[in-house]
């Protein structure tokens, strides 16, 4: 008995084969996202050390801009040849809500990492002074403080990357916006406190060129790794109470989903109640009439009893009369 045709699983070199190619790509993305992004906060700082006018305010702004216009240009090449994570943390997400395999995980991880090392190179080299893109808790912050603040922005960065890319939706293809935004945010937040590393590649790279100079590195590879963790246990209760049946239709593309016109909507309203109570006065005088009409007296007839049925010339009944 011939049995039903199944597509051709690819072998494991094969599928390999694709994952270092993959990750090759990933770290050339990498390297761009951070190049772009660690340049942005290198010209922050020249310009705060240069003019006494530079307020923090204006240099925290400059730095998310930065970041957030660098990974949505990146995101926006790369996300149809790798789907654009530059970041370990996202890998990590994607790996344990099964988006990617573990070897593919694995090659991301030291594409990433090697690309965070080659951009912060790249920027140390192109521009005078020391690098001053390192992730070090400001002042006044302790270990624990700094790694919540990276748990929970980092997980603010996996949701979005999860709902907005793994998802696939209407607003898919404009993931990058959204994910853009939610980096700019999330600097506009912890980068006075933290740097904003969010990313253990971002973090590593300076770390790695500029010798370590802080002995708090771990913090932001404990704080992203819990912020991977927290971030796909909440997509993953979203997906396993079946999120898309709370607000059915959000997605839609038909127009006749949308409201209606409001002055539409009024006019309808007012033209049903007024039918309504049209309804109701017909109800209710048909009811008047019809206990009008019960009421009225009946004539005699010549025998001096109530006429039941009008008599015919022989003083019988017309066969149509009724005889009660």
């Amino acid at each position: 008995m011939n049995q039903p045709a199944t597509p051709n699983r690819p072998s494991f070199l094969t599928r390999f084969k694709d994952d270092l190619f993959a990750g090759a790509l990933e770290y050339v993305g990498t390297t761009v996202f951070l190049m772009l992004a660690l340049g942005c906060a290198q010209a922050a700082s020249a310009e705060t050390q240069s003019s006494q006018y530079t307020s923090s305010v204006d240099r925290t702004m400059y730095i998310a801009t930065g970041f957030g216009l660098s990974l949505l240009v990146s995101v926006w090449l790369f996300y149809r040849v790798t789907g654009g994570l530059f970041n370990p943390n996202v890998s990590l997400a994607l790996l344990l809500t099964g988006v990617i395999g573990p070897v593919r995980f694995v090659v991301y991880c030291i594409a990433q990492l090697i690309g965070g090392i080659t951009a912060a190179a790249i920027i140390e080299g192109l521009t005078p002074g020391p690098l001053a893109s390192n992730t070090i808790p400001a002042q006044g912050i302790n270990s624990a403080q700094a790694v919540f603040i990276e748990m929970f922005i980092t997980s603010f960065l996996v949701i979005a990357v999860l709902m907005m890319a793994a998802e696939k939706h209407a607003a898919t293809p404009f993931a990058p916006i959204g994910i853009g935004l939610t980096i700019f945010v999330c600097h506009l937040f912890a980068v006075y406190y933290t740097g904003a590393g969010m990313n253990t590649a971002r973090s590593f790279g300076p770390a790695v060129v500029t010798g370590f100079p802080s002995g708090r590195h771990w913090i932001y590879w404990l704080g992203p790794f819990l912020g991977s963790l927290l971030g796909a246990g909440f997509y993953t209760i979203l997906k396993h109470i079946r999120y898309w049946k709370l607000n059915p239709g959000q997605d839609t593309m038909d127009h006749r989903e949308s409201p209606i016109d409001p002055v539409r909507r009024v006019r309808t309203s007012v033209s049903s109640r007024r039918s309504r109570s049209r309804s109701m006065d017909d109800s209710n005088r048909d009811a008047t009439t019809s206990q009008f009409v019960s009421e009225k007296p009946v004539a005699p007839d010549q025998g001096g009893h109530p006429s039941n049925g009008a008599a015919d010339s022989s003083g019988g009944r017309r066969p149509n009369d009724s005889p009660v």
